[in-house]
């Protein structure tokens, strides 16, 4: 095999063998595992950015978020779980609500949100694991550049879906088991040392008060630093995602097993917030907490080496550099899955997009880009991380609000959405390097979709399927040439039909016997790209008409040639009048609302359909 056959070889698969998981089906709480492995792993570096956001605040800070977490993000996504039981997500949801261009707009803005999130999620993750090899005793000093071990971290997962990834769960379980137990125990023992050292907690207070003030000063700082805590509410849009995979007898278990999961992931990760963030916060000093110190992006690895000594806290560090190589691999995966489950439909993703070997490339050159820019450093890439996720709830949390059924629902959403939509107001405010970022995806997609959709726009797309009645009516030109007009719709008059017969026939030289019909084709939702779209056949007097809805008028009737050519045994032919429209125009029509110069359109698509020109229907235009 070709280095070249090897590298597409997926192309022509409907689903990319690379970019699915697991196919089978397991109970929901092994499932929320490989949701874990990105959820959980975030553990890793939370607790030290809390700190370096909120300082001695960081656990009040943590609260509220959790309080977000458990009474905003849960309620959102057990509706967002029920509306979309195939595991679409947030984003359908959108597409849904809003049919269209607007909604195909929104769903592109989205995707290049979610493309922020994933591949920040693969670069924070590959840079929090090397800050645990890196700053591990162990390590030889010939490997301690975070930078490098960042690269060669991201380079091996691109290796790995290059060579052909499967998610496995049993690997999720075993990592998410490991590593929540190992956070436990460094968690219970740094509970012990506080308890054993009461005056740790009295000093946190005195400090606290000192530099806030009163209660109520505490409370609405602890709320007004909340948004830069936010990315510890990763984790439900894939909780989401995975639904496919749930074990269930039918779409209602498992959407009730789905909330399930995502309960359980919250009050989990709730758990394990919280008790991080005390005993972090408690026992470690500031100063470590900063750029280049021992517990920046490894807060607890910093725990576990100082309280249970270097060989527990090296099975911590490996733990976490696993859990978290592999959030990256579930983030590559989740890139592969998403990006061809929108933009195909949309005609908006060229050819090699397909495959997904060449997306790889182009996610693991994005992801190295990004490493570099940000100096491989944890808590540089926070903030795009927050953009990311804070956006997809964001979405979620406004789509669950309109699609409320009854008014106390809607009010009560209405206000979780300007939580939420306040939360991402003032991340982006404070760390505009995210939506900066998100930009940058949002504008590259958008141009490759417009591109790919120009390219794309003269493919034969639809497929006809004819009712009864235009059966029918076909089946009395059976093994002669039907010859088409094609017609306005709105033009209904018989009389005016039948002096166009009448024109044609002087034209053209036809006999009265010769079959002729007429094809009015509406226009549908234009920014749909392939559809079946059905013909219906009916008589207006002496007149045989078959009438039809499409979102692109010329592919329509390509395809009705096709497949008439393929009924009656004979090539037909067609008949349309010149546009007296400006070419570029009637190309930006075409592309954009479905028609325009339909003629030579028409041809085009039968060209590229049809190789032998004797084959191919004819098109006439006067």
């Amino acid at each position: 095999m070709s280095f070249t056959d090897w590298f597409f070889s997926d192309l022509e698969r409907p689903e990319s063998a690379h970019a699915h998981g697991d196919t089978s089906k397991h109970p929901w709480s092994r499932v929320m595992c490989l949701t874990g492995v990105d959820y959980f792993s975030t553990l890793g570096y939370q607790s030290g950015i809390a700190f370096l956001a909120a300082g001695l605040l960081s656990p009040l800070a943590t609260l509220v978020l959790v309080l977000v977490t458990l009474f905003a993000a849960l309620p959102v996504y057990n509706r967002v779980a029920a509306a979309s039981p195939y595991g679409q997500g947030s984003i359908a949801m959108l597409e849904r609500l809003f049919p269209g261009w607007t909604g195909k707009v929104f769903v592109l803005v989205l995707l290049g949100f979610a493309t922020t999130d994933f591949i920040i999620t693969m670069t924070l993750s590959a840079a929090d694991a090397a800050a645990h090899f890196v700053h591990n005793p162990y390590t030889p000093p010939s490997l301690q550049n975070q930078m490098n071990v960042t690269l060669i971290l991201l380079a091996i997962l691109g290796a790995i879906f290059l060579k052909g990834f499967k998610e496995a769960i049993d690997i999720a379980v075993v990592l998410v088991g490991i590593y929540l137990a190992l956070n436990l125990i460094v968690t219970l023992v740094g509970f012990v040392h506080v308890l054993l050292q009461p005056h740790l907690v009295l000093n946190w207070k005195n400090a606290v008060f000192t530099q806030h003030g009163s209660l109520l000063s505490i409370i609405g700082i602890s709320v007004l630093l909340f948004p830069r805590l936010a990315l510890g509410l990763s984790g439900f849009e894939t909780g989401v995602a995975v639904m496919p995979l749930i074990e269930s007898e039918n779409l209602e278990a498992r959407i009730s097993n789905t909330r399930r999961l995502l309960a359980a992931a919250a009050k989990i990760m709730s758990v394990f917030l919280m008790g991080t963030s005390i005993v972090t916060t408690l026992l470690i000093p500031a100063a470590d907490f900063q750029e280049g110190g021992p517990a920046n992006g490894r807060a607890m690895a910093y725990l576990a080496h100082q309280y249970l000594g270097n060989a527990f806290g090296t099975l911590y560090d490996a733990s976490t550099i696993l859990i978290l190589a592999f959030a990256g691999a579930s983030a590559m995966a989740g890139l592969l899955n998403l990006i061809p489950r929108y933009l195909p439909g949309f005609g908006m993703a060229p050819e090699w997009a397909r495959a997904s070997r060449p997306l790889v490339l182009v996610f693991l050159s994005v992801a190295f880009m990004v490493t570099r820019l940000f100096h491989a450093n944890v808590d540089a890439q926070g903030g795009a991380y927050a953009t990311g996720v804070l956006v997809l709830i964001t979405s979620a949390s406004c789509a669950v609000t309109i699609a409320a059924e009854t008014l106390l629902s809607r009010l009560a959403l209405g206000v979780v959405s300007l939580v939420f939509i306040y939360t991402t107001l003032v991340n982006i405010y404070e760390r505009p390097e995210g939506l900066k970022i998100s930009f940058i995806f949002i504008f590259t997609m958008i141009f490759l979709s417009l591109v790919s959709r120009a390219f794309r726009s003269t493919e034969l797309r639809i497929t006809v399927e004819l009712d009864p009645q235009a059966q029918a009516l076909v089946a009395e030109s059976a093994n002669k040439t039907i010859r088409l007009i094609a017609w306005n719709p709105r033009n209904t008059a018989i009389k005016d039909r039948d002096q166009a017969k009448i024109e044609l026939r002087e034209l053209h030289g036809l006999l009265h016997e010769e079959s002729i019909y007429f094809i009015e084709v509406e226009r549908g939702d234009t920014s749909e790209f392939t559809e079946t779209v059905a013909v219906q056949g009916s008589c207006e007097g002496s007149n045989r008409v078959l009438h039809a809805t499409s979102p692109a008028v010329a592919n329509a009737i390509a395809a009705l040639l096709i497949q008439l050519k393929r009924t009656s045994g004979c090539i037909p032919h067609v008949y349309f009048h010149w546009a007296d429209i400006d070419p570029i125009i009637n190309l930006m029509r075409f592309i954009f609302l479905g028609e325009g110069d339909t003629a030579p359109l028409t041809h085009e698509i039968l060209r590229r359909a049809i190789e032998d020109p004797a084959q191919r229907p004819i098109v006439h235009v006067s």
